[in-house]
């Protein structure tokens, strides 16, 4: 204490460590599975390995790259938009390289995003989204994906109550982490007029674009109207296993650009230089890829998704991402899914991660825990194994 007020700003007062690192702290003592944190336990394609290996070596982005990012990256960012949604974005005024999509999402609501301003935004939702409205001095507006049918659904007349005078911008997340929710074509369409009708910004998280195993991605950039207020937001972690690379961008019109530029630029300024390199290679590998990528993860979701159902959880499917999300109530007794995540390494060695904390409607959540299918196939044969010992606790 100093004059009296506690040292962290006030802002960022109600979040504290984040549950990943108790998690996978958790997972380290305890020497359990972690399927807590998103993470891959193998890397991504060798030859986008061996591409970093050779920027180093030849000097490429081993002094600070270009600001917006190096010319080959961007470039090829807008090839891939191009390639795959038939978006046309220029690389030299329309495409941002960030440290991540963390990075990304700060830097946009930073920009945009003054004290008394409104950010409507679906719960559950990645925890860093709560604190970066908060360091910008916005006020979070949640609106809850609830549980239907095996999946968790918007609710479009919900999301237009949320909209107020206020409302300065919406923040999705599609493919949708925590629940895997993929929003439809009439959803996003929905969304746009919404946007539209209101003279809303929309960002955009779309860094599971490429992890989609029922219907299909749709970037919200795409509508009509909506290329000039749609920051899009990826990157290259969750689609080609390089988490720890940290490179992602924003495709956006120039001025969206230079406005999330402004902050970012006093952010991280640049990073990954010899990585950005590797990544232009990554977003240019065959469309073979992707389906081998696709069609992996899904036989993943499928193996842990049926050994969470035969240990007794209610299992909600994911159309995309790579987490399950699930029910711990039909184990019988269990309620708070905090407390059961962790109880759960020392029941039966595997770790998880609850639900409710990225809710602002905590009793939503409560019952939910999240489990991450991105591991090698013998990982989750043996955290599938380890699960049955909770089979049968609910009789």
């Amino acid at each position: 204490m100093t004059q009296g007020r506690p040292l962290l700003n006030r802002r960022l007062a109600a979040f504290g460590t984040t549950i990943f690192a108790e998690m996978s702290a958790l997972a380290v003592r305890t020497g359990s599975i972690n399927l807590g944190q998103g993470f891959p336990d193998t890397d991504g394609p060798e030859e986008i390995r061996e591409a970093a290996v050779r920027a180093l070596r030849a000097g490429h982005g081993n002094q600070y790259p270009p600001g917006p990012g190096v010319p080959e990256l961007r470039t090829a960012i807008a090839g891939h938009q191009r390639r795959h949604y038939a978006l046309t974005y220029d690389p030299d005024s329309e495409v941002l390289v960030t440290a991540g999509a963390t990075e990304a999402v700060a830097a946009t609501l930073l920009a945009l995003v003054e004290p008394g301003d409104e950010v409507v935004a679906l719960e559950p939702y990645y925890d860093s989204y709560a604190a970066c409205v908060a360091m910008a001095g916005g006020t979070r507006v949640p609106v809850t994906l609830r549980p239907d049918g095996g999946a968790f659904r918007l609710d479009l007349d919900e999301l237009r109550a949320a909209v107020t005078p206020r409302t300065r911008l919406i923040l999705l997340n599609t493919p949708h982490n925590p629940t895997g929710t993929v929003l439809t074509r009439e959803e996003l369409a929905a969304i746009a007029e919404l946007a539209l009708e209101r003279d809303l910004l929309v960002v955009t998280d779309e860094v599971y674009e490429h992890l989609v195993f029922e219907g299909e991605h749709i970037p919200l950039a795409s509508f009509p109207g909506m290329h000039e207020r749609t920051v899009t937001i990826s990157s290259a972690g969750k689609t080609f296993s390089f988490t720890g690379w940290k490179i992602g961008w924003i495709t956006a019109s120039p001025e969206l650009v230079n406005a999330v530029k402004s902050a970012k630029q006093f952010l991280t300024y640049v990073s990954g230089g010899p990585l950005q390199y590797a990544v232009a290679e990554a977003l240019r590998l065959p469309d073979s890829f992707y389906d081998e990528l696709r069609d992996g993860l899904r036989a993943r979701r499928d193996l842990l998704s049926d050994g969470l159902a035969d240990a007794g959880f209610g299992v909600h499917r994911p159309a995309g991402t790579y987490f399950v999300t699930t029910d711990i109530r039909p184990l019988g007794g269990e309620r708070d899914g905090i407390a059961f995540c962790r109880a759960l390494p020392e029941r039966c060695g595997v770790v998880a991660v609850p639900n409710a904390v990225f809710y602002d409607h905590h009793e939503q959540g409560a019952p939910f825990v999240r489990f991450a299918f991105c591991k090698r196939v013998d990982v989750l044969e043996e955290a599938v194994a380890r699960l049955k010992a909770l089979a049968g606790t609910g009789q």
